[in-house]
């Protein structure tokens, strides 16, 4: 099949090497404009782009698909199948009638749970057992389309949404292989979502990094794991922001007040509306992520209110 694959993040470039290496042609790459990025503010490519350039593919990096120019290229190519995997630009309709066989996407959850734009880090922070990806038909609604097939991952007890995030990259590869095969047998079957089961998964907000002290330690131990690595969870300690990137609930009785810290026995627990909230790894500004312990080695904290 002639395949034109749109992405951008590091999320997609699993399904375009998996592409690049299969008897199928990648006819052209569409990923999001470069970015200004770091001290420099200099233009940085998406990871789609760097992997399509080293593999002689075409790229094109419109702002929209919504100029005629656009669509004449695109449609240029006559491709059999459009792949998208976490573009970063809606689709119109006149992109979605251009292919034969339409277009699909990799959806990184087990819809219809967690449509929208933060699927994976949502799962973990709601406490989900499981979650996967989706191959779907894309429709104008947003993440409404048919099911095409599934991959399922039962979520680890100590998993963040950057593992997550590797984790479900490499299972929609390997979701999109399966529905190609199917596409090209005849066999592929679409499962329409059931509406009355939709959940929606807002774009993360960095004012969600913020720790509330009184929320129970299971909660905010999903909290520090799902905002890993943006926007990583914090508090004030000592009025200096604290961030937290490793942290385990602890299930233990305390009289403690909501974000008082214990030290004992070379650990940092932080007394929470339920149960303590173990710190393993945290940052202060300025500072590099550290392990807990060589924090203590710089830190005397026992009794310290956080937040």
């Amino acid at each position: 099949m002639k395949i034109i694959f749109a992405g951008t993040p590091d999320f997609a470039v699993p399904s375009l090497q998996m592409l690049l290496a299969s008897r199928h042609q990648v006819c052209a790459v569409y990923t999001r404009p470069d970015r200004p990025a770091g001290r420099g503010r200099k233009l940085h490519r998406s990871p789609v782009k760097e992997l399509a350039l080293k593999s002689a593919i075409p790229v094109f990096q419109p702002l929209s698909l919504k100029s005629g120019e656009d669509l004449q290229q695109l449609a240029s190519f006559n491709a059999d199948l459009i792949v998208v995997a976490a573009y970063g630009i809606i689709l119109p309709q006149a992109v979605l009638d251009m292919p034969r066989l339409g277009c699909i996407n990799v959806h990184g959850s087990l819809l219809p749970r967690w449509r929208g734009a933060a699927p994976i880090q949502r799962a973990i922070m709601a406490g989900d057992e499981k979650t996967g990806i989706t191959i779907m038909q894309i429709v104008r609604k947003l993440d409404a389309g048919a099911m095409l097939h599934k991959e399922e991952y039962i979520i680890g007890a100590n998993d963040t949404a950057s593992d997550l995030h590797d984790k479900l990259a490499e299972l929609g590869a390997l979701g999109l292989s399966k529905v190609l095969a199917q596409m090209e047998a005849g066999t592929v079957k679409a499962e329409p979502q059931d509406e009355a089961l939709v959940t929606y998964a807002e774009k993360l907000d960095k004012s969600e990094a913020i720790i509330d002290w009184t929320q129970s330690a299971a909660q905010l131990s999903r909290k520090v794991r799902g905002l890993n690595a943006w926007p990583v969870a914090q508090t004030l300690y000592q009025g200096k922001v604290l961030r937290i990137w490793q942290a385990e609930a602890i299930a233990a009785d305390t009289d403690l007040e909501p974000g008082i810290v214990s030290s004992i026995n070379k650990h940092m627990d932080v007394a929470t509306g339920r149960g303590l909230l173990r710190l393993h790894e945290v940052q202060l500004p300025g500072g590099k992520r550290m392990a807990i312990q060589d924090f203590l080695n710089a830190h005397a904290v026992n009794g310290v209110k956080l937040g």
